[in-house]
């Protein structure tokens, strides 16, 4: 059997358009390891559109169960499925290859997300969601009037900066290099605000605390020092993973992996494949954009589809 089109992936995006695809009668296959997302680690989601507030965990569950409400016969779901491999074959049909199986489709929409970098060092999963959080925007407000520390220094990590300031009592970015990576407009920016502070060419080195954070300890490599800041949340944005190498040689990808994508209309390098969500070279990466990005794939994917 060959579908009309293959969605990989269980998140947001995934499901946003999985619940378009049933709408608009496309034939689907639906195929996700499981319902999973960065958010489903928050202890709870205030930024999703429409639900003042709720915990990562019920909204994976929501999302899955908004998508079997609406899937009936036109969306097969296979879940606990890992893709391994995305191909073409001579007639321009795509094949996709899971550790179950594989799946023939006329068309392709790579949602698959990006797995956050951990801090790695002493005590930080042991203060994994006890102060430790990798969303800004998800987390941010349960540390209002706090000081806290942003670890990083891309663009991401001084946006969430910027957001933490409309909260926080203080807010730090420590940096392990002598350069932030962000461009020179944000730094300039951020670093006005007399609450911000920076601290480059540092290395953490250990997360302390009881039942909550207290304190990170870093060591400064100009000096060689130790050193102690004692904070209630840590703001973790040292990168992303994307999880697109099974597509590796059939799409265009950026150094780290991003597919690359039009933002016009979310396709690929590559005819029939359209891609959205964190596994994207898209400037933002959100759950309401990436369920607002897999809405505008799926409407091309019908136009696509129907115009032949």
């Amino acid at each position: 059997m060959t579908y009309d089109l293959a969605i990989l992936g269980g998140g947001p995006a995934g499901v946003a358009a999985g619940v378009y695809a049933s709408r608009k009668r496309i034939n689907t296959i639906f195929i996700t390891r499981d319902w999973q997302s960065q958010s489903t680690v928050s202890e709870g989601i205030e930024n999703w559109i429409g639900t003042p507030k709720i915990s990562g965990t019920d909204f994976a569950k929501n999302l899955e169960n908004h998508l079997r409400t609406y899937a009936g016969d036109i969306v097969s779901i296979h879940e606990d499925e890992s893709i391994t491999k995305l191909s073409r074959n001579e007639n321009g049909v795509f094949l996709v290859e899971t550790n179950k199986g594989s799946y023939k489709a006329k068309t392709v929409l790579i949602t698959t997300g990006s797995k956050r970098r951990k801090l790695e060092v002493s005590g930080a999963d042991t203060f994994e969601h006890k102060g430790i959080t990798y969303c800004a925007s998800c987390d941010g407000p349960m540390f209002s009037d706090m000081d806290v520390v942003v670890i990083g220094g891309g663009n991401s990590a001084f946006e969430s900066a910027a957001q933490l300031l409309a909260y926080c009592k203080s807010v730090t970015i420590l940096h392990r290099s002598a350069e932030f990576r962000a461009d020179a407009k944000t730094i300039e920016k951020v670093l006005l605000n007399p609450k911000m502070h920076a601290l480059r060419n540092i290395q953490v080195e250990e997360v302390k605390g009881d039942k909550f954070v207290s304190s990170i300890i870093y060591k400064d490599k100009d000096s060689g020092e130790k050193k102690e800041m004692a904070v209630s949340g840590i703001f973790v944005e040292i990168g992303s993973v994307p999880a697109t190498d099974f597509a590796s040689g059939l799409v265009e990808r950026t150094e780290i992996g991003h597919i690359k994508i039009d933002p016009r209309t979310q396709k690929t390098s590559t005819p029939g494949i359209w891609a959205a969500g964190d596994c994207t070279d898209g400037l933002y990466h959100q759950n309401n954009i990436a369920a607002g990005d897999a809405v505008k794939a799926l409407e091309d994917i019908y136009i696509h589809l129907h115009a032949k």
